[in-house]
């Protein structure tokens, strides 16, 4: 098989990502005229968002950045350099801010107010009215409509056509037929209300798809501006306390110390030194009930202190905050496409020229089938005003944006646009379990004692030999306990032969039950027990004797049993894949539902069962949070990974729970389903209305008016459709 020379280059150089500001497009034909352009450099992939004005570039090559920018701008549109991190502004999304629309489109409704009922009522005809009309709609047909103009002699310049080159033709020719019948005398043979009125709309219809795309972008622009502005940095004093100064947030760096009181924001992630409060993570978790911290605790930028004064060390600023790679993630997200999306570019690059085209025959043909030129000619413009492919442009990204923005506030990241698709399909999840069904974090679960031992004094015996360690055995061990700690001495350690220390005078042991040489006969039913539990099972020893048994494991997510069952609503089959031993692992399937089991499982395996599922024809997404299921999440249709796990996870998912919330799993699924059904519904209308309102204008049925109104209400409709799914929810 042969091979380009851009796919040569992308075998050889790393791939760098740049994202490209592109402003003047218009339509689906601009998107491909930009992509088409960009895609002819060697080493070059490029996707291009006509909703965001955005494009997003794979650069495998030596190919700069300035030549990205200048390959656009011979093109004929205005392209600049995308800094990372550089939040979205509060300007609309499509139109130049240097060239706004208002202005020309309040100018045009003001003399279409004049021109239309004066050019189409006799009544009102005046005095030189004829003349009259002609000024103002030359003030239309001029200053107002410059921006079409403009963009179709850019578009003539470089031998192409987009949506603004049949504007601008439309009214051209309804212009310049008009002046000519009023210099040769022909007064009742005027189309000067079609020039203004097709103007008109079509500005009306451009301004209020740049507000309405604008708003779509809220999403991501909020988590962009999210952050706190200002920090209280603390910094050492003349007399060895710290002083508080206020600063920039943005000026803070890794390992600078800063303070946060009750009711403001955390200035950048970082560990909590000194003092304890409840934080709000709703901005980055989608969960409204506050959660306590305190020293040693991570908490992170954007997030709201609620009640106490807290003390941070930053250890995460600027582009590596979790608020920024949520906002990169959501970016990256809109910018893409979904395949539907690359069928419809591919129409809409040869849709312009064929309806340019379509427009000359059908005048010919009527005026030849002796219509006469007049009819001839309204019939060709309506052809042309009515078929520009706006609202086909539109259908894909517009839906992605505000479906992927919506995400974002729930606390769902998705990826790529192909991952809305994926998601839709899904008829299989496999989950992960320690972490991900379970908390991942061991806890005391069973204890038993001998007669003559009360729970409290064995547990507190184990507590204070445990105090010291940082083992998960200790650490739940230690936390079950919450009185207070005895001192212990001589406390050792030894790798296979447990913890031990003096307390209160007895030699104090603690040790896995595997170690024991003998057990107590009153605690071999609660081993057994344990035992068929998976528990990790403890034998503490006081001088000698065996006087308790703990049992530790990992404990079920109070949300596990009831996502299963949501997804099971959904048509979703659930597995279960641990590496966990078979009794830990049954535990769990019987306490969520699941019936398909996979345990003592490798990373390899993991991936091994992913594909054995795919090969059965399933759609299979891969729920984990550890560097065990990278392969698996890379492997899967649909990679899930929580954002509370491993960074190597993350990178492998599709989508991002954020927060680690598994809650938020059917709704990822709901949403995605949501979106895609916009989509089809979206390009449903854009398909059907081209379908009809071109034969309808080929036959003579639809004026320039109608048809100008029409192809504006046709793109708001796509628009308005897709904003729907801001109010979205399970």
């Amino acid at each position: 098989m042969s091979t380009t020379p851009a796919a040569d280059a992308q075998t050889t150089s790393p791939t760098r990502v740049v994202t490209l500001n592109v402003t003047g497009m218009t339509c689906a034909s601009c998107v491909g005229r930009v992509e088409k352009k960009l895609q002819k450099l060697p080493g070059v992939r490029a996707s291009v968002n006509l909703a965001l004005a955005r494009a997003r570039v794979e650069v495998s090559s030596e190919v700069s950045d300035a030549e990205l920018v200048a390959t656009v701008e011979k093109a004929g549109y205005d392209a600049s350099l995308r800094a990372p991190g550089t939040p979205e502004q509060s300007e609309t999304v499509s139109a130049p801010s240097s060239d706004p629309l208002l202005p020309r489109l309040i100018t045009a409704a003001a003399c279409t107010a004049i021109v239309m009922p004066v050019s189409m009522i006799p009544a009102l005809h005046f005095p030189f009215w004829q003349p009259t009309i002609a000024l103002l709609t030359t003030l239309v047909a001029t200053y107002c409509a410059w921006p079409f103009h403009a963009k179709a002699l850019i578009n003539l310049r470089h031998g192409t056509s987009t949506m603004d080159t049949l504007v601008s033709l439309g009214v051209s020719a309804a212009y310049a037929l008009s002046l000519w019948a009023l210099w040769r005398g022909a007064g009742d043979h005027l189309y000067f209300e079609s020039a203004a009125v097709i103007t008109t709309l079509v500005l009306a219809g451009r301004y209020a798809q740049d507000r309405a795309l604008a708003s779509a972008a809220d999403g991501v622009r909020a988590l962009s501006l999210a952050g706190a502005k200002q920090a209280r940095l603390l910094e050492p004093g003349s007399n060895g306390q710290p002083v508080e100064r206020l600063v920039p947030a943005s000026e803070l760096v890794v390992g600078d110390t800063f303070a946060v009181l009750p009711g403001e924001k955390i200035a950048t992630d970082g560990t909590v030194i000194a003092g304890s409060s409840a934080i709000d993570r709703s901005l980055l978790t989608g969960e409204s009930l506050p959660e306590d911290v305190g020293a040693g605790d991570t908490v992170e930028g954007a997030t709201v202190n609620t009640v106490g004064r807290l003390v941070v060390r930053a250890t995460r600023v600027g582009e590596d905050t979790q608020l920024a790679q949520i906002a990169r993630l959501v970016e990256e997200a809109q910018t893409s496409k979904a395949p539907i999306q690359h069928l419809v570019d591919r129409i809409s690059a040869i849709f312009v020229p064929t309806v340019i085209a379509l427009s000359l025959f059908t005048g010919l043909g009527w005026f030849f089938a002796g219509a006469g030129w007049e009819a001839a000619f309204t019939t060709a413009v309506s052809v042309l005003v009515i078929a520009c492919p706006c609202a086909l442009g539109l259908a894909t990204p517009t839906a992605i944006m505000v479906g992927t923005g919506r995400g974002a506030k729930l606390g769902i990241l998705v990826r790529s646009a192909h991952a809305l698709e994926e998601s839709r399909a899904v008829d299989t999840v496999v989950f992960d379990k320690t972490g991900t069904l379970t908390r991942g974090e061991m806890q005391l679960t069973r204890m038993a004692v001998r007669a003559g031992w009360q729970e409290d004094s064995a547990l507190r015996l184990a507590a204070a030999v445990e105090a010291h360690s940082n083992h998960p055995i200790a650490r739940a061990i230690t936390s079950a306990w919450q009185g207070e700690v005895p001192a212990a001495q001589d406390a050792q350690a030894q790798a296979g032969d447990g913890v031990s220390a003096v307390v209160a005078g007895k030699k104090v042991r603690l040790r896995s039950l595997r170690q024991a040489e003998t057990l107590p006969q009153e605690l071999t039913e609660s081993a057994e027990a344990a035992a068929r539990a998976g528990e990790t099972l403890s034998l503490l020893e006081v001088d000698g004797e065996a006087c308790a048994l703990f049992g530790c494991g990992d404990t079920l997510r109070e949300s596990s049993a009831a996502i299963v069952a949501a997804l099971r609503e959904q048509g979703v089959t659930p597995v279960l894949a641990t590496g966990d031993n078979l009794a830990a692992a049954h535990k769990v399937a019987a306490a969520t539902g699941i019936s398909e089991v996979h345990a003592k499982l490798t990373p390899a395996d993991k991936l091994r069962l992913v594909n054995e599922l795919r090969s059965q024809g399933r759609h299979v997404a891969m729920l984990g949070d550890g560097i065990n299921d990278t392969a698996a999440l890379a492997a899967a249709d649909l990679g899930v990974a929580l954002g509370s796990g491993t960074d190597a996870a993350i990178a492998n998912g599709d989508i991002v729970l954020s927060g680690g919330d598994i809650a938020l799993l059917p709704k990822a699924f709901g949403l995605s389903r949501a979106t895609v059904n916009t989509i089809r519904w979206n390009l449903l209308w854009a398909f059907i209305y081209n379908l009809v309102a071109i034969p309808l204008a080929v036959a003579g049925l639809l004026n320039p008016m109608i048809a100008g109104a029409a192809m504006a209400c046709s793109s708001l409709f796509v628009v308005a459709n897709s904003l729907r799914l801001r109010g979205w929810d399970l």
